[in-house]
């Protein structure tokens, strides 16, 4: 396990969660859900909003991952690390999903808080959320 990993652990910010198991599918329904509304949003060239709801269907595959394995975040960051050490370093994904993940994160934050978006960003964010989905179906 990651220093990283243990530190979300030693500061509350990841936690053993019984339940997540039991929560998997409502996450990915929340993913793709949150998918649909992004490409409904690209196609009306409302790219801002695209891409925050691209960000959060990614959000909610990797939350699905984490939940399969017992665990809970409480934070974006611990849920990178959660995604990278349960997932990443055993094999089961690939690392280019995690940096999608913080790829997606920091397009959010830019679209967000700063009024950085893109059409070119957004359709790349859009298909990443796509890619991310399928794998957290396939793995959970």
């Amino acid at each position: 396990m990651s220093q990283e990993f243990d530190k979300c652990l030693r500061l509350g910010k990841l936690k053993e969660f019984a339940p997540g198991p039991k929560l998997v599918s409502k996450e990915l329904r929340s993913a793709k859900d949150d998918l649909e509304v992004s490409l409904k949003s690209f196609t009306e060239k409302n790219y801002k909003w695209s891409i925050i709801q691209a960000y959060y269907s990614i959000f909610h595959s990797a939350r699905a991952l984490i939940y399969s394995e017992g665990y809970r975040e409480k934070s974006h960051f611990c849920l990178i690390e959660g995604v990278r050490t349960l997932f990443v370093e055993k094999g089961k994904l690939s690392v280019l999903l995690v940096e999608a993940l913080l790829e997606a994160k920091n397009l959010r934050e830019a679209a967000d808080y700063y009024g950085d978006f893109s059409e070119i960003n957004c359709n790349k964010l859009t298909k990443k959320a796509g890619e991310f989905l399928k794998i957290a179906k396939e793995i959970t």
